[in-house]
């Protein structure tokens, strides 16, 4: 088997774990809680794809003081509590993992511990340990292109031979900006299609057509 690409980046929240409508959930109970009350929806247009920081520091700035140290850990726990319970891997994405032959990596905006978390529940983790990139570990998070240039840095790969999955409109804006191929996942229905075209983008919503999309041989 052969891809197009040498090295194929993984977002993790809504590409390979499917966790984004569960943490929406618990987002919704903390901006109401805080006095920020706002719709899953809008919560997704605002904050899918960026750091919990820049979330956690724009509600902060909104309501006019900062997050009362018991409030954000009881929010964590809740996160927890409700992934622990419920969260599965995105439809489709072991066989499309099965599928590509070439090396793959994630880099996403969040943690290390959240990435360990999420991944290890669903059974993914053993197939990107060692290959596992985190927004804490550059400048600038998404939109900018620092977090995937990172990545195929450190693999040793140069960015127009990478192509790049994400949902979200910030990730898709810093694939875009780091000169890599991106292909835009809309099976999660979350973030509208027309947030994620644009130029050197290929949209598609089913993960078992990824492997195809990237060129490998079947």
């Amino acid at each position: 088997m052969a891809s197009t690409y040498k090295l194929v980046i993984f977002d993790c929240d809504g590409v390979l774990v499917d966790s984004e409508p569960l943490a929406l959930r618990v987002d919704v109970e903390l901006f109401a809680e805080l006095g920020w009350p706002l719709s899953a929806e809008e919560i997704a247009r605002r904050f899918v794809g960026r750091t919990t920081e820049y979330m956690m520091g724009e509600l902060a700035a909104h309501i006019g003081r900062a997050i009362p140290p018991e409030t954000d850990a009881k929010f964590a726990a809740r996160y927890r509590e409700v992934l622990a319970a419920e969260l599965r891997p995105v439809d489709g994405i072991g066989e499309a993992l099965d599928r590509i032959a070439g090396l793959t990596c994630v880099a996403s905006s969040g943690s290390h511990d959240k990435m360990r978390f999420t991944l290890g529940l669903t059974g993914l983790y053993e197939r990107f340990e060692g290959r596992i990139f985190s927004a804490s570990e550059v400048a600038h998070g998404k939109p900018a292109p620092d977090l995937f240039l990172h990545a195929a840095a450190t693999l040793g790969v140069e960015p127009r031979e990478c192509a790049v999955v994400e949902d979200s409109e910030y990730g898709v804006l810093a694939a875009r900006a780091a000169g890599m191929t991106v292909f835009g996942y809309v099976g999660g229905d979350l973030i509208p299609a027309e947030r994620l075209e644009g130029p050197g983008t290929t949209l598609f919503a089913d993960m078992r057509d990824l492997p195809r999309l990237l060129g490998e041989d079947s």
